[in-house]
């Protein structure tokens, strides 16, 4: 896979506040990451997500001073600081576990790093009311202990205590991996709301892809030490540049094709109904050349007789499953594959499980990935 970079697609003239060159980190003979090169626009909120191995939290360590690279440079604005220890540099991070002082008040976790520099005690505490306000705690929590507050106040003090640092970037190491699905809703949508109130940047390690989606300006998805596909939400969701990312952004429906001769496209078990030269040039194959079609469960229809779609193929309902506002379905192909179908609760199909359906869907709600499956 070659090594995949993407600038922000909104701001031509923003310029980068951390750049990664050519980053190269080994632990004896294992490489962990492989020739990482990125641009971190100053402002932006990035979101690095990928399978647990890909070597997101070794990426993060270094990137906030915890670790060095073997090779490569990582520059902040136009110093460089692969290897200046993170004491020295002005970035932040958040880690999972908060690691909030539980013997001292919310006032004195979030004034440590000014008392640290030696900051009076007057202005540490007009410091740490401030950030309280602008994290939505309430004011008589200053003297109270971290072990009398709830897990979304902790995260909130922990996110206090960083910003006290007044970073000019902030990383974020899994910090809502811990909580209810209920509190991370909450608090993602807090951050999202942060980052637009203080313009910092922010850099947000994840394994959860509903996570990023929510409050991401861009994604970058990592596979085995290097970037996969870095862009926008949408872009990465519709228009994925490999199997795995689309199969990493949730629910999808890949089959194998080829092109055929005079422009058209064939592949076993679909009826393509596209005229040979008529398919636009997003869905051309050169005639023997191989790729993957992909097409997303919302996109897929269950036909009436004589209805006629781009692509249908026929199945056997084997499941269908009810997702709150969402209905679930999957379809046995002749072959034993599943097809996934999804439609919301209002137009929740009629069949049966057992019936046998056609189902299809048009050209423009598909994705070539111009990829030999494996």
């Amino acid at each position: 896979m070659q090594q995949v970079t993407s600038q922000p697609q909104s701001s031509e003239q923003a310029k980068p506040i951390l750049r990664l060159e050519n980053i190269v980190k080994r632990f004896g003979a294992l490489t962990v990451l492989r020739d990482i090169s990125l641009d971190i626009v100053d402002g932006e909120f990035l979101t690095i997500v990928g399978p647990s191995g890909s070597g997101k939290t070794t990426l993060i360590r270094m990137l906030v001073g915890m670790d060095e690279p073997t090779s490569g440079a990582i520059w902040l604005r136009d110093r460089r600081i692969e290897r200046v220890p993170a004491n020295k540099r002005p970035t932040c991070m958040v880690f999972q576990s908060l690691a909030l002082f539980p013997h001292r008040s919310v006032g004195q976790n979030i004034e440590f790093p000014l008392k640290i520099r030696g900051v009076a005690a007057a202005q540490r505490k007009e410091r740490a009311l401030e950030l309280m306000a602008l994290l939505r705690l309430q004011r008589d929590y200053y003297d109270k202990r971290v072990t009398q507050i709830s897990g979304g106040e902790r995260q909130r003090v922990a996110l206090a205590r960083a910003l006290a640092f007044d970073p000019e970037i902030l990383f974020f190491d899994e910090p809502l991996s811990a909580l209810d699905y209920r509190l991370r809703k909450v608090l993602e949508k807090e951050l999202k709301d942060l980052h637009a109130r203080t313009g910092k940047t922010f850099v947000y390690i994840t394994h959860s892809l509903e996570e990023a989606m929510v409050m991401s300006d861009r994604i970058a998805i990592m596979r085995a030490g290097r970037f996969e596909q870095i862009d926008v939400a949408d872009e990465i969701y519709a228009r994925p540049q490999s199997r795995f990312v689309a199969e990493f952004m949730g629910e999808v429906n890949l089959f194998d094709i080829e092109g055929a001769a005079g422009g058209g496209l064939r592949g076993a078990g679909i009826e393509i109904n596209l005229p040979a030269g008529s398919a636009p040039a997003s869905v051309y194959l050169a005639p023997g050349a191989r790729a993957t079609l992909m097409v997303r469960p919302e996109f897929i229809h269950f036909l009436d007789n004589g209805h006629v779609s781009d692509f249908h193929l026929s199945g056997v309902i084997r499941s269908e499953y009810l997702l709150g506002s969402r209905v679930h379905y999957e379809v046995e192909r002749r072959d034993g594959t599943m097809v996934i179908v999804e439609k919301l609760r209002e137009d929740r199909f009629t069949g049966r499980t057992g019936d046998e359906v056609l189902l299809g869907w048009d050209v423009e709600n598909c994705h070539i990935i111009a990829e030999q499956a494996p």
